[in-house]
């Protein structure tokens, strides 16, 4: 007798929040932080939400210059990045993942990261 086997409830959930954390790391590049205030009582800015982040890996060509950049922005359950090059967010945890696409930067995220490696 072949069973259905279907995904337990736990796996569900997980995978569940792994694509909702992913979907609202896009939804923050895309719209940028409307009404929160970064430093100085001026509107959060790219380099507000570069503060935070875990770690940076910078994509360069052999000339050196800044093509694009990967964000760790979460890290230890569950990891996700944030590719520039490739307009993606990526989420990993455990056998689980969600790679999502981004069309706009309206946040600033990849001119500021270009500003970060240029300085």
């Amino acid at each position: 007798m072949n069973e259905l086997l279907t995904p337990t409830q736990a796996e569900v959930t997980e995978e569940n929040r792994l694509r909702s954390h992913v979907q609202q790391i896009v939804h923050n590049i895309e719209n940028g932080f409307p009404d929160e205030m970064g430093e100085d009582d001026q509107p959060f800015s790219a380099f507000d939400y570069l503060q935070d982040v875990l770690d940076i890996e910078y994509v360069v060509s052999s000339k050196k210059e800044y093509l694009g950049a990967r964000v760790l922005v979460a890290f230890g359950g569950p990891n996700i990045w944030i590719n520039t090059r490739t307009k993606q967010v990526e989420g990993y945890w455990w056998g689980d993942k969600c790679i999502l696409s981004y069309d706009d930067d309206a946040m600033g995220l990849d001119d500021a990261l270009s500003e970060l490696f240029n300085c």
